[in-house]
């Protein structure tokens, strides 16, 4: 018989909370197992690469919902549709980005103005964001 864990065990070698699990047990990203008439739910060892699975999917930016699109992908071993999946992150990630660059562009033009010192009534930082 595969060696079975408790939830606290699952927590610490997946290296979430146990809260977490039971927030994607919520989400149905993962299988609550049933609990015996008397004693503690056990979970099969295998649930912690599961767990991995879903961390390392967010780390790469995929929301829940995302990685439960993936979950039934990788079941229906459906590679082409990962990929699209996969594709289609990349690019709202350009797009934030995109977004970012524009951003920081924008802050360090202030800064510069600040560094330069110019006699203004005030930080130029402070008027910009003032301006209606």
């Amino acid at each position: 018989m595969a060696k079975e864990l408790t939830i606290g065990s699952v927590a610490k070698l997946a290296g979430v909370n146990v809260e977490t699990i039971r927030y994607y047990q919520r989400r149905g990203l993962i299988a609550e197992p049933d609990k015996p008439h008397m004693g503690y739910r056990r979970y099969p060892a295998d649930i912690v690469k599961h767990i991995r699975f879903i961390k390392r999917a967010q780390a790469l930016g995929f929301t829940l919902n995302e990685v439960a699109a993936l979950l039934r992908l990788e079941e229906a071993r459906a590679c082409a549709k990962t990929r699209a999946l996969a594709v289609r992150k990349m690019d709202v990630i350009d797009q934030k980005l995109t977004g970012l660059t524009a951003m920081r562009e924008a802050l360090a033009s202030l800064v510069q103005q600040c560094n330069v010192g110019l006699p203004t009534k005030g930080c130029p930082i402070i008027q910009v964001l003032a301006q209606e």
